[in-house]
């Protein structure tokens, strides 16, 4: 990981809210002692969290035995929310922090978000309990329904692994197993399930020391030197290349190589708004980014490209079924190691993409690789036109916003601030917010569960606090309602954070859908609404955030009073606190 990620999350031990007293425990004398010191060992920062006593003993380890230092605990009120932290962390800095829920009634609340986590393909240490294995020794009633038979079976098909270990030497080497797993590309959640008496049992020895760094060696899975010079020879051959970035990593040499690449061919490049920033989208080279629908002149672009390079699309097989309903007439080649998750159960590996050359490498180390083997040097672009030019303004100061004028008067607002757009609504569209930067843009939430949005922009957040970026996300009031809680996280752990809702009162999405039902049945679209508008009474999200400590301003109803709302709001979050901004928007899409 280069310099610049590495600033991402440099002040995140600078404020803390949560010291234990002394006198604390000195050496590891319980199983939980040895969980607690390779979390420590791993460097892991933080530990999200909703209590319960199935982990009780890894609370006191983490508490009187490390001092809540390395992981810290950050409290959340509902276990989806301590999942979505992690996620927002390593969305930021690639890397795993640790979550923990309670026994099997926690991790059935976080199984959305662990999904979310497992289709964004982000590294998160989640850590479960059981009551006792051994029903001899278990608590009547409550403990008896805490416990399962297989309780990782809950999430197995959405993690990359997972493990009860019975023996604190077993934990310790779960972990480390898991930690290693989780940031091997491709990345991906796991699961660590401590039985109640491994955690509480005194130890019976000393545990040898264990070096965890030489238990979790980097791999990197390069292209092979053939495969450098097929695609040499395909990229010297082609007049029309395409280049497609999906799925990357945040280094800025990284993002780079993207950008130079790119410039060598002449190639219009299509990025994907589901996943976050791969490439400058005012770069003249870039054509669009991939959304419900294939805009039509990216369509005419792939239809004319006599070669397709698509870096881990996350869905390349739907966006060219998206341009045509045909697959192209240009060779297409497909860099990446996403095969090696496939599972079956869940369908996100999505439509079975045509594919002539297929690279199962790194992204990263592809894109280097290639800019090294073309040599420098810089090509025109072939379109005449890579995309249409568009005139964004504001409309009349008294008209009610649209998702647009949100946006457009947002970052208007936000001036000359290097910025991070942690999330956005399902209705953003890429030419009202510039991405300059491999920090500028988070992505969704990986699953399309709602409650994300809020949780993934606490945790992403809390890694860029102290990095000097200005964090600000966009959620839809669906979104914000399920999620809502993890504001009090943000603003107890003094997490800088601007939260704008995009709120037209209505899951508006299903409003299209019960439409478009009306309408091939010959029925009322009139009705649309129905089941699907959270009216009378009307929600005050603003007051929502307030009684959570935060700064709540809003609704907000026209145009004309965004101005104030977001300059209230930003000197809010440059203060250190935390800011929700409610704007009434029209419903509808980009």
């Amino acid at each position: 990981m280069d310099d610049k990620i590495q600033s991402a999350g440099a002040g995140h031990n600078a404020v803390r809210v949560e010291d234990p007293k002394g006198p604390l425990a000195t050496k590891a004398s319980f199983g939980s002692d040895v969980v607690a010191e390779t979390l420590r060992d791993l460097d892991i920062p933080y530990i999200a969290l909703n209590p319960g006593a199935s982990y009780r003993g890894l609370h006191d380890s983490i508490v009187n035995y490390l001092g809540n230092k390395k992981p810290e605990m950050l409290l959340c009120l509902h276990e989806e929310h301590a999942v979505h932290i992690a996620q927002g962390w390593a969305k930021v800095t690639d890397k795993a922090m640790a979550c923990a829920v309670h026994s099997n009634v926690g991790l059935m609340h976080a199984s959305m978000a662990v999904f979310n986590a497992w289709c964004d393909r982000k590294p998160i240490v989640i850590m479960g309990a059981t009551g006792h294995v051994d029903a001899a020794r278990r608590r009547p009633w409550i403990e008896w329904i805490h416990t399962s038979r297989d309780q990782g079976a809950l999430v197995r098909p959405y993690v990359k692994w997972d493990d009860q270990p019975a023996s604190p030497e077993a934990a310790r080497e779960a972990v480390v197993r898991a930690h290693w797993i989780a940031e091997t590309v491709p990345m991906g959640p796991v699961y660590v399930n401590l039985d109640v008496g491994l955690q509480e049992d005194p130890l019976a020895r000393d545990l040898p020391a264990m070096d965890v760094k030489r238990f979790g060696p980097p791999v990197e899975v390069a292209p092979g030197e053939a495969q450098v010079a097929e695609l040499k020879r395909l990229i010297e051959g082609a007049r029309k290349p395409v280049i497609f970035y999906g799925r990357c990593s945040r280094a800025q040499s990284a993002w780079d190589a993207r950008v130079a690449l790119a410039e060598r061919l002449g190639a219009p490049v299509v990025t994907d708004l589901k996943t976050s920033a791969s490439f400058p989208t005012e770069h003249a080279l870039h054509a669009g980014a991939a959304h419900m629908q294939v805009e039509k002149h990216v369509c005419a672009i792939v239809r004319d490209a006599d070669l397709i390079l698509a870096f881990d699309l996350a869905d390349l097989g739907g966006f060219l079924a998206g341009c045509d309903g045909k697959a192209p007439a240009g060779k297409i080649v497909h860099v990446s190691l996403d095969h090696r998750v496939h599972n079956g159960w869940s369908m996100d590996h999505q439509m079975l993409p045509p594919v002539d050359v297929f690279v199962s490498a790194d992204v990263d180390l592809t894109v280097k690789a290639l800019v090294k083997a073309l040599g420098a040097g810089k090509k025109d672009a072939w379109p005449k036109e890579v995309r249409p030019k568009t005139e964004l303004a504001l409309r009349a100061a008294g008209e009610q916003p649209l998702v647009r004028d949100l946006a457009l008067a947002l970052r208007k607002s936000l001036g000359k601030r290097d910025l991070s757009l942690l999330h956005t609504s399902i209705a953003w569209h890429e030419t009202w917010w510039p991405i300059d930067h491999p920090l500028a843009y988070f992505g969704g939430a990986g699953g399309g569960g709602l409650a994300a949005g809020p949780g993934v922009s606490v945790g992403s957040a809390l890694a860029l606090r102290g990095s000097g970026r200005f964090p600000v996300a966009v959620v839809g009031d669906g979104d914000f309602l399920m999620g809502a809680t993890v504001i009090w996280t943000a603003v107890h752990y003094r997490i800088p954070l601007m939260v704008v809702i995009s709120n037209n009162a209505s899951f508006y999405n299903d409003e299209l859908h019960q439409e478009r039902v009306a309408h091939t049945r010959t029925r009322p679209p009139e009705n649309k609404w129905i089941g699907q508008k959270m009216i009378d009474p009307e929600l005050d999200l603003a007051t929502i955030a307030r009684g959570q400590g935060a700064t709540g301003i809003g609704p907000v109803k026209t145009i004309g009073e965004l101005d104030k709302a977001y300059a209230e709001a930003i000197a809010i979050v440059e203060g250190g606190g935390v800011a929700v901004v409610d704007v009434r928007v029209v419903p509808g899409y980009a």
